[in-house]
């Protein structure tokens, strides 16, 4: 099945992609760290690399400076069957946040809380994995 802008949104929203994660992936961030987190679980459920690489601080240790091997890596990763995202928590602050989740990838669960940094907008820094 083809991705398009009517399909139902990855993160989970019961939204249409059109009416949801779009909009953030147009402009290139969102308004805060939970919505940054769930744009970003759909940029990767659909392979958009530049989303994802816009939304990484340059201080994280995720950042890659081969942009073509990230962008290749990202969309090779978005052929996976991205199954489920679930919030678990969200701390929220002006200048730093939290969001630990549960992303189902395949028959892999992705359990992490991540760090969002706020650098004139809401950019990941780093995660901490958790046990499942």
């Amino acid at each position: 099945m083809k991705f398009t802008k009517n399909s139902p949104c990855p993160c989970g929203s019961g939204k249409k992609y059109k009416e949801c994660c779009f909009k953030w992936h147009k402009i290139g961030s969102a308004p805060n760290a939970l919505l940054l987190m769930k744009s970003r679980y759909t940029a990767y459920a659909i392979g958009d690399a530049d989303y994802v690489i816009k939304t990484t601080h340059p201080d994280s240790p995720h950042f890659e400076k081969d942009l073509n091997e990230w962008k290749r890596s990202v969309k090779e990763f978005g052929n996976s069957e991205f199954k489920k995202l679930e919030i678990i928590e969200f701390i929220d602050g002006d200048n730093e946040a939290y969001v630990e989740f549960k992303a189902y990838i395949n028959d892999y669960v992705m359990h992490e809380k991540s760090r969002f940094i706020k650098d004139g907008k809401w950019f990941y820094i780093d995660g901490i994995q958790k046990d499942v």
